[in-house]
């Protein structure tokens, strides 16, 4: 792979963001491959959420809510969220957790449209999603669900509302979310996309294609933590008129008016429900400065390179063992990972992660990679191509160690 190490460096020295991988802590020794499901640690959080408990929470204590603007922080990383997904801003709201949120959203569109009950999703979708939407309907409407590429075709008019993740999780496919959002505007079918593997990872354009909803999570790409709050979008033309199921005080128009009665807040505000997590908040907030002065456009142009990259290394061994391309090899049809379907693929990734490489596995024989432009570089991308052709030449796998399942794959 002498050549792909050569393109790898020369593809490294003209990265415009290369100086940013000085932003995270990157343990020594480890290509880290999964920052689509974990985001990694970038270096100045830790002092921010010292700060907040040791200062905040033990010299303010309950004065922080005023002193420190904790009342605030879901509004104020809504809006440092919105540049990142094409959104305005007081669109966006940060809190709860992606599902929550999905639960809350979903049944604000079905409210818009409550003579079409039938939510249309696809096989693809995170299961989360899907089993939401489950709980949601369940005795008062329907969820029916095809194949990716059936989507646009599957648009009839007893569909209400279209409720897709713009990234399949499995594979990468990339949903054109402009054509299907406007293929849905003209039916009259309101619009929910799942951000959660693409915030962050490549520009979305919300309020140019003119989606209704959206919501994602913190703790990926955005490298807020583990399981950092996640955000909702609500289209500024809708907010006046849509409601969150979940109302509780911190969503009302004025919650320390006591009132027993529920008003609800004005625009984004109202899809508010609890006390916001702010220790979570602060390492989310901190996480988000490494985004400042960053071109989403250049960061795509990167992601879909290390991708290309790691496909053209992959290739290099794939058909003597039996590894098939789950993932679009075209770049512009994927998101920011590859995928690989693999024979004993649990034992194969842990024999990688074991050796320094962490990607993750996906039932039933996905091997995932992701790529985190800010911090990860086009050699690393090769020498993890390189460990997993010698771990498949020597059998290095085949150990019953690599093959006892944990809970988290």
């Amino acid at each position: 792979m002498d050549d792909l190490k050569q393109r790898a460096e020369a593809l490294d020295l003209a990265d415009p963001h290369r100086a940013w991988r000085d932003r995270f802590v990157i343990p020594d020794g480890l290509t880290y491959l999964d920052g689509n499901s974990l985001g990694m640690l970038p270096a100045h959080v830790p002092d921010r959420v010292a700060d907040a408990v040791t200062r905040g929470w033990g010299q303010q204590l309950i004065r922080g809510w005023n002193a420190e603007g904790w009342m605030d922080l879901p509004r104020r990383i809504g809006d440092r969220i919105a540049p990142l997904i094409g959104a305005a801003a007081g669109s966006v709201i940060c809190t709860d957790s992606t599902s929550i949120n999905l639960a809350k959203v979903l049944q604000a569109a079905l409210a818009m449209v409550p003579e079409r009950p039938v939510v249309l999703s696809d096989t693809g979708n995170f299961p989360t999603d899907l089993y939401v939407a489950q709980g949601q309907l369940r005795g008062s409407g329907t969820l029916r669900t095809v194949a990716p590429d059936d989507v646009a075709n599957a648009m009839t008019p007893d569909v209400g509302v279209l409720m897709l993740t713009q990234v399949d999780y499995r594979s990468g496919r990339l949903h054109d979310m402009a054509d299907l959002t406007a293929r849905a505007r003209a039916l009259g079918i309101v619009t929910i996309w799942d951000l959660a593997h693409s915030a962050g990872a490549m520009p979305v354009d919300l309020a140019g294609v003119g989606a209704d909803f959206a919501v994602g999570c913190g703790y990926k790409y955005l490298n807020g933590g583990p399981g950092a709050p996640a955000f909702l979008y609500v289209r500024p033309g809708i907010q006046h008129r849509v409601n969150s199921s979940l109302t509780g005080w911190m969503g009302h128009a004025a919650p320390f008016a006591f009132d027993p009665d529920y008003r609800p807040a004005d625009g984004i505000d109202r899809f508010r429900v609890g006390t916001p997590a702010i220790l979570s908040m602060v390492a989310l907030d901190a996480a988000l400065d490494v985004w400042d002065g960053v071109d989403m456009a250049v960061v795509r142009t990167k992601s879909r390179a290390l991708g290309d990259l790691f496909i053209d290394a992959v290739d290099r061994f794939a058909g003597q063992f039996e590894l098939h391309l789950a993932s679009p090899r075209e770049s512009h049809r994927r998101g920011s990972q590859v995928s690989w379907h693999c024979p004993d693929g649990y034992a194969v990734m842990q024999a990688l992660i074991d050796q320094g490489v962490i990607g993750d596995f996906r039932e039933p024989d996905v091997i995932r990679f992701g790529f985190t432009p800010l911090c990860l570089s086009y050699v690393e991308v090769v020498r993890a191509a390189e460990v997993l052709g010698n771990i498949l030449q020597h059998r290095t796998w085949d150990q019953p160690r690599f093959r006892t399942r944990s809970r988290v794959t």
